[in-house]
């Protein structure tokens, strides 16, 4: 049976209430069977060297998800050429997944900015946008494309870089955060801690 698969990509890192409010959000709401949280290795438009340890934000991302059987964590990228273009991902989840259908999940702010990623014109001829709202920005000249679908998502303002401030300020961001997410970012930070003072 064929599934309508929402592909929301990013770094997550780390992951926090705010992506998991978007993607319940948009599975309670929308017409998708399933999102999976990709996990990029490297956003070309990101430095590598602000990332976390790769498998470390995939446990996170599985962590937090639990035992929602409506949602996955993929590490489909961690095996393509890095930085990860979003165009070559899709196209390898279709080729995996032929059966299924796969949605692209993004922000206003990713639409707006659409035409400078690779190959954007194929995304969005081949695959459906699911857009949520960011504040101070409207989608730009994509915003009525025909495979561009907003929803009036909630407006959340947390952010991963946030968390990573505070985190170097030594506050504590346990509710910005899933507990067991939490519970192993503090082990790993932790770990890594001990083993810089050796």
């Amino acid at each position: 049976m064929s599934r309508k698969i929402g592909i929301y990509s990013g770094s997550f890192n780390p992951i926090h209430h705010g992506h998991l409010m978007l993607a319940n959000y948009l599975v309670a709401f929308s017409d998708l069977d399933e999102l999976w949280f990709v996990v990029s290795p490297q956003n070309p438009l990101k430095k590598k060297e602000d990332l976390m340890d790769d498998d470390d934000r995939l446990e996170m991302v599985r962590r937090a998800i639990g035992d929602d059987p409506r949602m996955k964590a993929s590490d489909i990228e961690f095996s393509m050429t890095q930085p990860s273009y979003t165009i070559h991902t899709l196209r390898a989840l279709s080729e995996r997944y032929p059966n299924d259908r796969f949605v692209f999940i993004c922000g206003m702010d990713s639409l707006q900015g659409l035409p400078r990623w690779k190959e954007y014109q194929a995304i969005l001829d081949g695959y459906e946008l699911l857009v949520f709202p960011r504040k101070g920005y409207d989608g730009g000249a994509l915003l009525h494309h025909p495979h561009v679908k907003v929803l009036e998502t909630p407006v959340i303002e947390v952010s991963s870089t946030f968390i990573r401030n505070c985190l170097k300020e030594g506050k504590d961001v346990r509710h910005f955060m899933p507990e067991k997410a939490y519970s192993y970012l503090m082990e790993t930070v932790r770990s890594r801690k001990t083993e810089d003072e050796r």
